[in-house]
C-alpha cells in the first residue's frame, strides 16, 4: 500500500498557515444530547467559520501555495456550495481571480453567496451545470486546460485534506483540559475532512476511534470500504447536498481505509430532525450536511455510553426557505 497522500506534518503546516485568518470555532455541549446519548458530546461548530463551514480551511490552505504564476492566471473548481464559497472567499483574499462550476440545483444561497464573495475581483463568474447530466471533473478539467487555471477539486487534493484536518486538531486541543476523546464522528462526502481528521486524530490521540458518517441515499464510501476499491455511484438523491459525492477520492479513500473503523449512515427524516434539535436546543443553524455525524450519535447509529464524543458540525448555509421547510417536515 502506498504512503498515505499527507501526514500530520502537513495539517500542523496548513495551521501554522491558517493562523489569524481562519476562526477559531467554539466547542459547544449540550445536556440534551449527552442525556440522549449516555456520552459526553463535544460539538465543534464550523457552522462559525468563516464563510459558514469548514471547507475555508482547505481552501485557503490549497491556494495560500499557489505560485506567482497560478496566482495570476486563478483558480477553477466545482462544488455544490460550500467549497464554491470557500474557493470564491480565499481567491478574494489573496488576489486572484475563481471560476467556479455549481450545478443548477445548488441553494440559491449557497450560489448567491459565491458571487458575492467574488464580487470585485477581476475575472472571476459562476459557471452553472446539470448534475445529473453533465460529469462536474470532466467540465471542471476541461475549463483548466482551456484558461490555463489551476483546479482545486472539493476534496481530492493533499493541501484541501490537510487544512480541513486543522478542525479536529483544533477540537482536540479545545477538550484536551477535561481528558482524551475516546470517538471522533465526522461526515463524509468526498472524504477530505474525514481523512485530514483521521491523520490530526490519530497522531495527537492514539487509539481514538474515528467513524464517518453518509446519507442513506449515498453512501459510496461504505460501500468502498466494504469492497475494498473506490465504489461509484449515481448521483444520491438526499437533502445533504454537501454529501452528493459519487465516490471517494483517489488521495482521500487510502487514508479512510488505514485510520477510520467504519462509515454508518443516517436517513434524510434523521439529519432534519438533528436540524430541528441544533435550533430548538442549541439556538444555532446546521445544514442538513453538517447534520451527518451529529444525527448517527443522536438517532443511535453509533452507540457511546460513557464516552467522550467529538462531533464535527461541518456548516451551516443553508437557504432559509429551505430551512424552514425541512424543519417542517418536507423533505422533497
Amino acid at each position: 500500500m502506498s504512503a498515505p497522500a499527507i501526514a500530520y506534518a502537513d495539517v500542523e503546516a496548513a495551521a501554522a498557515r491558517l493562523r489569524g485568518v481562519v476562526h477559531r470555532t467554539p466547542v459547544l455541549r449540550s445536556r440534551e444530547a449527552d442525556a440522549r446519548c449516555g456520552a459526553q458530546v463535544h460539538f465543534k461548530c464550523e457552522n462559525f467559520q468563516r464563510m459558514g463551514a469548514f471547507k475555508f480551511r482547505g481552501a485557503y490552505n490549497a491556494l495560500a501555495q499557489f505560485t506567482p504564476e497560478q496566482r495570476r492566471a486563478g483558480v477553477i473548481s466545482y462544488s455544490s456550495g460550500n467549497h464554491a464559497q470557500a474557493i470564491a472567499l480565499a481567491a478574494r483574499l489573496l488576489g486572484l481571480p475563481s471560476l467556479i462550476v455549481m450545478p443548477q440545483d445548488a441553494p440559491a444561497a449557497k450560489v448567491a453567496a459565491t458571487r458575492g464573495y467574488q464580487a470585485g475581483c477581476a475575472g472571476s463568474e459562476v459557471r452553472l451545470y446539470d448534475r445529473y447530466t453533465e460529469d462536474r471533473e470532466a467540465l471542471g478539467a476541461r475549463l483548466a486546460a482551456e484558461r490555463g487555471m489551476t483546479l482545486i477539486p472539493p476534496y481530492d487534493h493533499p493541501h484541501v485534506m490537510a487544512g480541513q484536518g486543522t478542525a479536529a486538531a483544533e477540537l482536540i486541543e479545545q477538550t484536551a483540559s477535561e481528558g482524551p476523546l475516546d470517538l471522533l464522528l465526522v461526515c463524509v462526502g468526498g472524504g477530505g475532512l474525514i481523512a485530514g481528521c483521521a491523520v490530526a486524530a490519530h497522531h495527537l490521540t492514539p487509539g481514538l476511534r474515528v467513524i464517518g458518517v453518509e446519507p442513506e441515499a449515498g453512501n459510496d464510501t461504505q460501500q468502498s470500504l466494504a469492497r475494498g476499491e473506490i465504489v461509484h455511484i449515481d448521483t444520491p438523491r438526499t437533502i445533504a447536498d454537501g454529501a452528493q459525492t459519487q465516490h471517494s477520492g483517489r488521495l482521500t479513500f487510502p487514508v479512510i481505509q488505514r485510520l477510520v473503523e467504519s462509515i454508518v449512515t443516517v436517513s434524510d427524516a434523521e439529519l432534519a430532525a438533528t436540524m430541528a434539535f441544533f435550533a430548538e436546543r442549541m439556538k444555532i443553524v446546521v445544514e442538513p450536511t453538517g447534520c451527518l455525524a451529529a444525527a448517527a450519535l443522536l438517532h443511535g447509529a453509533v452507540a457511546a455510553p460513557g464516552l467522550r464524543v467529538g462531533v464535527i458540525v461541518s456548516g451551516g448555509n443553508v437557504d432559509l426557505a429551505r430551512y424552514a421547510a425541512l424543519l417542517g417536515g418536507d423533505l422533497r
